[in-house]
Order: C-alpha cells, then structure tokens, then sequence
C-alpha cells in the first residue's frame, strides 16, 4: 500500500471540531452516501450525548477507531474526519483493503466540551492552558475497562467504556487504534505486540511529516521498547492499582488477539525532545529536579484546596479532576524514585522531556484549580477565601505561564501534519494486522 500516497492527501485544517460540529459531518457524509456509510448510536454519555460510530467498508477483517479517549486530545477527530472521507472517495482503500471501519470521532463528548475553548486555537499555549480539562483517573474512558483478576478487580465501568465494549464484541476486531495525544513531547508509538519492523516504520511517518520523535524519558519508567520511539503497551493489570483505574482499552482488545495501537503526538515541534547529545548533567539529576518540582506543585495545590475546601459548594468536574491529581499524582511520579542506571550523563532530550513535563503539569492543574474556583464564584459563592485564593492562584499561573514560554522552544505543527502521521499509522498498524488476524 502506498502510505505516503493517502497521506499526502489529508487535507490543511486551521481548528479542531466542536462536537456539534462533528456530529453535523457524521450526519453529512452518511446523508450523503447513504449507501456506504452506515451512522448509528452504540451508546449515551454519563451527561446524555450520544455516542456514535460511522461504520464503511467491506471485508473480513474489522478495526475500530477511538477518537477523543481524552478530552484534552482532539487530534483524532481531524483523523476519523480524514480516514472517513478517504473511504468514501477511494473505492480500493474500501473495498480493497479488506476492512470493516468503525469509526468513533470523540468518545468522550462531554468532557470535549470542556476543552472546547481552545479548539478554535490550536497554537496558542496559553488558550489551551486556561481551558485545559482532563478528567480524573477514575472518569476517563481509556483507563475504565473491567479488570478480574484475582489480586486486583476493577468493575466501575463507564457508559462510554462499556459502549466501546460492546461494539468491540459485536465486530471482534483485528486491530483496535487509540488516538491519542501530548503537548510539547514528540510523537511515539504504543503497540500491543513486540513487533520492530512495524515500529521501525511508524517512526519514520512521522519524521517524514516533521514531527520529531520522542526520545527523552518514557512516560512510565517501566515501559519496555520495541525501537526508537515506540514501547509495548502496558496493561492494566501493571498499572491499575496504583492509580485506582481500570484496564485501557488495550486489555479488551486482548480478548479479541487484536493488534492494538496507540499513537501520541504533540501540538508544537521542539527538535530539543530528539536530541540524544550530551546535557552535561547526570541523568538522575534531571530526574531528581523535576520530581521536586512536581512534589512542590502537589503541594501548592494542597494548599489551594485547604483554603478554600470549607467553602465549596459545586461538585464540578474540575474539583473532582483536581482532588484526584493531588492524591494520587505523588505515587505516580515515586515510580521514578530509586532508578537504577541514572548515575550516567542524560541526554539534552531526557533533561528537556523532564523540564517539559513540570510545566506541563503546573499549567494543566494550576488552571484545573482555578476553573474550579471560576465556577464556585460563576455560581455566586463569593466567600473571600475563594477570592483570595483565585486571586493568589491566578497570579502564581501567570509566573508559571511566563517561565515555561521563556524556555519553550518549540513551534506549532500544522494539523494536516498531525493528522497525516495519524491516519498512515493506522494504514500501516491495519496491514500488519491482516497478515496474524485469525
């Protein structure tokens, strides 16, 4: 298959959907080819969207498309959008490719209309750090798939989790794709089976689109690698427990023998996250610096919620995100603590991956506190220890805001870019999976 072919053929975006929007294109396309693109509801968000899949194509194999597992990810909408329109117009990737598309732009509509007011402006840091919202561990989609193991068992699944269950035993897929995305990390890969060459040609999509790799520290310390940028997917079953969570979407594909892909890519490009050169610094002190950092921030938020816990009266969902950050995210960042093999120099991408990662971490949740009091004072609660700490709050985001810019060195990717990388990954992950399908 020619790859680069369909990728050159995603189209320029200047903004990221609405879920109205989105849901008006579902209506669109299948009005329009009534023949080829079957729309239908699987299922009701915990707030009453409904959740719906597009499903095109023909042949004995099946994939299912999640677009949105987090709110604060919409790239995969562009790409379910993209994919879509591909298998309308091109009858050889529908009819000849030899799969059943099930395709689910946004599987969490609610919590995409809490980010929404960013969308509108992709490249402005500072617009999606003041509308940032990603829901606790517990609310998200991906990490809430049953878990029955005898050590450890999760059954607090989501109507949203449990609308993807059923789809993926109505249709028992070959391959199941989880678009996902980060900030300023580059692109990697997660796959569900140690395959190198597969790996070996999803990174060089994305350098061939001017997306550099992520080659700084993993996002787990215990995630394994098949090739540069790219891991085995970890189960829920080596993460659960320690975040209250359930499987991700990875476990259900399991069931099936499906090939399971993730693909995690940034909004803005810094060449710094491959860089593999010298830092001239231990790699455990990049490490240790930023654990600080993060401990520091844990514990300004702690201080945020003790001064104001007394007054709250909304049960938003920012509350609940942020309650859930400040209780858990400390044994998150422990697994980093007593690494071996840091005692050698780091590299500039490890240091920058790890700098990265405190300002990511401050913005993201100094704003989650702040959206928090934002809805106690929109709903009349103008206590003055809500006011005070809006206020000092709002001015320590500011200096946090100032001083992750003064070191930011990365530039924003055009959308097709990201969307291209998307879509060829799922092209290449689809093929592979037809050659060990059942």
């Amino acid at each position: 298959m020619d790859v680069a072919h369909h990728m050159s053929r995603v189209p320029d975006y200047a903004a990221f959907p609405t879920v109205d929007q989105m849901h008006a294109e579902l209506d669109d396309l299948a009005a329009a080819h009534p023949d080829l693109v079957r729309l239908r509801r699987i299922g009701t968000s915990r707030l009453g969207e409904p959740l719906r899949v597009a499903t095109i194509g023909s042949g004995p194999h099946d994939a299912v498309v999640i677009g949105g597992p987090h709110p604060n990810e919409p790239i995969g909408a562009l790409t379910v959008s993209a994919l879509l329109r591909q298998l309308v117009e091109d009858t050889g990737l529908r009819e000849g490719f030899g799969y059943r598309w099930h395709l689910i732009p946004c599987v969490d509509p609610d919590g995409a209309r809490l980010n929404e007011g960013w969308y509108a402006r992709p490249s402005d840091r500072r617009a999606y750090a003041e509308h940032f919202y990603r829901p606790a561990e517990a609310d998200q989609v991906e990490w809430t798939f049953p878990l029955t193991g005898e050590d450890y068992f999760f059954d607090r699944t989501l109507p949203e989790t449990e609308a993807l269950m059923r789809l993926m035993d109505e249709v028992r897929p070959a391959f199941v794709y989880s678009l996902h995305n980060g900030e300023l990390q580059g692109a990697f890969y997660y796959l569900s089976k140690d395959d190198p060459a597969l790996a070996a040609r999803l990174a060089a999509i994305a350098t061939a689109e001017g997306v550099p790799l992520h080659m700084g520290p993993p996002e787990v310390p215990s995630a394994v690698p098949i090739g540069p940028a790219a891991y085995i997917t970890p189960r829920g079953a080596k993460l659960a427990a320690a975040y209250g969570i359930g499987g991700g979407s990875i476990d259900y594909a399991d069931r099936f023998g499906a090939l399971h892909l993730v693909t995690e890519l940034p909004y803005w490009a810094d060449p710094r996250v491959a860089d593999q050169s010298p830092a001239g610094q231990k790699y455990g002190e990049s490490i240790r610096a930023a654990l600080a950092a993060q401990r520091d921030l844990i514990a300004e938020l702690a201080r945020s919620l003790a001064a104001v816990t007394a007054d709250l009266t909304v049960q938003s969902p920012f509350r609940r995100a942020l309650e859930d950050f400040v209780r858990a995210y400390g044994e998150f960042i422990g697994e980093w603590e007593d690494l071996s093999g840091t005692d050698r120099p780091a590299t500039v991408a490890e240091v920058v991956g790890k700098r990265q990662l405190v300002h990511s971490m401050r913005l993201r949740y100094s704003r989650t506190c702040l959206r928090m009091l934002d809805a106690e004072l929109g709903a009349g609660n103008q206590t003055p220890a809500i006011r005070a700490e809006r206020a000092r709050l709002g001015a320590r985001f500011d200096e946090w805001f100032a001083e992750a810019e003064a070191e930011a060195m990365g530039t924003p990717i055009p959308l097709r870019s990201l969307v291209a990388v998307q879509l060829g990954a799922a092209l290449l992950a689809a093929e592979s999976a037809k050659g060990t399908a059942a």
